[in-house]
């Protein structure tokens, strides 16, 4: 647990949370920050929860205490996602501090009351352009930026020091072991926590995309000499460059519906070999064509890391064989997943070995056709048991084919900007 100053009169409270599976499904093999944020002026307001905190009083006494706080002082919990990782600690602070006041959405006094039983527990209910004035400078402006990633979401901005805290909103996997704050990160940090925003953007936001991309349009309205800060509750602070976070989220909503980036991503599974045997001809046509890839293999490697890589990649290579008339059943729930977080119009070739029977490519169809995907397709190449120099030299040459695809997308991509 760690407290620190973001900037005059407000603090971050922090914790690393590792060997989870973050929202009981996606793993996070770096670990993940939980940070909340206490605005001081006469009045003391808690953000975005209780993050920085394990439920143990002694642990937030001691960092209040080192900030100089008294339970007694905070007035205010401002709920600005309900999601119990953000509020799960609100019982364990009722029995430490039982006379405050929630404020948040209207859309979340449901969910508190069904989460929480709060009985006659004081709530203030705001919305775009609602303030809350803490004294001293530190008014408190909220908006609404619903759905990114719950219904409910808000945002809260500090107007005395242009700090906005959004929650989900800019944040990111990796656990923060020194600086938490952009102006204290190496060249080596950056680049670890961009991999870890694109991991967290596609596992947690991307099929979220637009109201994603509506919230950051009302950030840049207050980019400009307003916002200074952004500080959200998973991943660093941005106080040097908080348009960097931004622009980078503006990059991963456009990834959504392509081209992405000029990278192919290789999803294969085997059962005996077979499908296997096709792999290094795959890679080989790929390193020959310029273009970057990467490789996953079903079920060894996890749906987190594969989804990451499909959302920055403008073409996919599913390799599998049929099993039972289907997909080989671990890559149809790859393939299921990709399309229901939107990974939208990517170029795609499939490969694989069959049996007695083929039948992948029709489960594929389906799957890509009911969720509206847009998938392009280079035609696939299926061969029985294992694949012969003649099937070989077709996987190599329908490759090269999805390669030309993905050049031609990123050049006009790139003629359009």
């Amino acid at each position: 647990m760690n407290a620190t100053t973001v900037t005059p009169g407000i603090f971050r409270l922090s914790t690393n949370v590792r060997d989870i599976l973050f929202e009981g499904l996606w793993p996070i093999p770096n670990g993940v920050s939980l940070s909340s944020y206490i605005v001081k002026g006469d009045k003391v307001a808690i953000v975005d929860g209780f993050c920085g905190w394990d439920g143990v009083p002694e642990t937030l006494l001691a960092l209040l205490s080192k900030l100089n706080i008294q339970v007694e002082e905070i007035d205010y919990v401002v709920i600005n996602h309900m999601e119990p990782d953000h509020s799960g600690w609100l019982e364990a602070f009722r029995a430490l501090r039982p006379e405050f006041t929630i404020v948040t959405s209207a859309k979340a006094v449901p969910l508190l009351e069904a989460f929480f039983r709060l009985g006659n527990q004081k709530i203030r209910v705001v919305g775009d352009g609602d303030t809350l004035d803490l004294g001293q400078g530190h008014v408190l402006a909220f908006t609404e930026i619903p759905n990114v990633h719950w219904p409910e979401t808000i945002a809260t901005f500090d107007t005395k020091t242009g700090t906005l805290m959004p929650c989900d909103a800019f944040g990111s996997f990796g656990a923060i072991e020194g600086a938490p704050y952009d102006d204290e990160l190496t060249p080596d940090q950056f680049k670890f926590f961009e991999r870890e925003a694109v991991r967290y953007y596609s596992n947690i936001v991307a099929a979220f995309s637009q109201p994603t991309a509506k919230a950051i349009e009302k950030v840049e309205k207050l980019l400009g000499d307003k916002v200074k800060i952004i500080a959200p509750a998973h991943g660093i602070v941005w106080r040097k460059n908080p348009g960097r976070i931004v622009a980078d989220y503006k990059r991963y909503v456009s990834y959504q519906k392509g081209p992405a980036k000029a990278e192919v991503t290789v999803i294969w599974g085997s059962m005996y070999g077979n499908t296997a045997s096709a792999i290094p001809t795959v890679i080989k046509t790929l390193k020959e064509s310029g273009l970057r890839w990467r490789e996953f293999q079903v079920p060894r490697d996890d749906i987190g890391s594969i989804l990451a890589a499909c959302w920055t990649s403008t073409g996919i290579v599913l390799a599998m064989p049929t099993y039972e008339y289907k997909m080989f059943p671990p890559m149809a729930a790859v393939v299921e997943e990709l399309a229901k977080k939107k990974v939208l119009n990517r170029h795609v070739f499939r490969l694989g070995s069959y049996g007695w029977s083929g039948g992948a490519q029709t489960e594929l169809d389906e799957i890509v056709r009911r969720h509206k995907a847009g998938w392009s397709f280079v035609s696939p190449v299926e061969f029985k048991g294992k694949p012969t120099e003649a099937d070989l030299d077709l996987i190599e040459k329908r490759v090269r084919g999805l390669a030309a695809r993905v050049h031609y997308a990123i050049l006009r991509a790139d003629k359009r900007r």
